[in-house]
C-alpha cells in the first residue's frame, strides 16, 4: 500500500510543479496570480509575457501529465496487483497517474493550491493513454482557438470530443471509458467561470480583451 500510495504522491508532485509562476518569478519578477486573467497556466504566461516563455510552459504541463503515465503509472500497476490480485496493466491505474498530476496542477501544494486548469496537463494524460485521440483533441483545440479566437471555447470543445474519439479510435479503452469521461469532465468544470463570461460577453480573446460588462 505505500508503494502505491507513494506513486500516486509522486505523480501528484510532478503535477504540482508551477511552471508558469516560476517562470514569471524567474525571467520578469512577477506573480503571475496577479496578472492578465491571474491563472497559473500557458495561455496566462502567453497574455502577459509572451510566446518565447508561454511555449515552453505549455510543452512541460504537457509533460507534467505523460510522465506520471508513462513511468509512474506501471509502477503503481504492479504495486496494485500485488496489494489486491488485480490485473496488471489495466487502464485505471495509468489514469490515476494521470489524475492525480491534473489534480496537482490545479490545486498545487507549491502556490497556495492556486494552479492552473489542467487543460495542458490533461492533454499530456491523453497523449499518454490514447495518443490518437489526442491528436484528434489537438486538432480541435487549434481549429476552435483560431476560429473564435476563445482558448476556453477551445479547451471545453476538446475536452467534451475527447471521450467519443476515445471510444472511436481505441477500442482497447472502451472498458474503462468512463474514467476518461470523468477526466474530461473535470476540465469542463474547472471552466465554469469561463463558460458564465462567454455567455456575459466578457470572455478574454486570445491576445485582446473582451468587452467590459455590462453595469446592468
Amino acid at each position: 500500500m505505500a508503494a502505491l500510495l507513494g506513486w500516486l504522491v509522486a505523480s501528484y508532485l510532478v503535477g504540482a510543479i508551477p511552471t508558469s509562476y516560476l517562470v514569471g518569478r524567474a525571467f520578469k519578477g512577477i506573480d503571475l496570480r496577479q496578472h492578465g486573467s491571474k491563472n497559473l497556466g500557458a495561455t496566462n504566461v502567453y497574455r502577459v509575457m509572451g510566446w518565447k516563455y508561454a511555449i515552453p510552459v505549455g510543452v512541460f504541463d504537457v509533460l507534467k501529465g505523460a510522465v506520471p503515465v508513462w513511468i509512474f503509472g506501471p509502477h503503481v500497476s504492479g504495486a496494485a496487483h500485488e496489494i489486491a490480485s488485480l490485473p496488471a496493466g489495466t487502464d485505471q491505474y495509468l489514469l490515476a497517474c494521470g489524475l492525480a498530476a491534473v489534480l496537482g496542477h490545479v490545486f498545487s501544494v507549491f502556490v497556495r493550491f492556486k494552479g492552473g486548469k489542467g487543460v495542458a496537463t490533461g492533454a499530456g494524460v491523453v497523449l499518454g493513454v490514447a495518443p490518437y485521440a489526442f491528436l484528434v483533441v489537438l486538432a480541435v483545440w487549434v481549429a476552435l482557438v483560431a476560429l473564435t479566437g476563445y482558448v476556453s471555447v477551445g479547451s471545453i470543445a476538446a475536452a467534451a470530443v475527447f471521450p467519443l474519439a476515445l471510444f472511436l479510435l481505441h477500442p482497447e479503452r472502451r472498458p474503462t471509458l468512463w474514467l476518461y469521461v470523468v477526466l474530461a469532465a473535470l476540465i469542463v468544470w474547472l471552466h465554469r467561470a469561463n463558460i458564465r463570461r462567454l455567455v456575459a460577453g466578457t470572455e478574454n480573446r486570445f491576445g485582446r480583451r473582451g468587452r467590459p460588462a455590462s453595469a446592468t
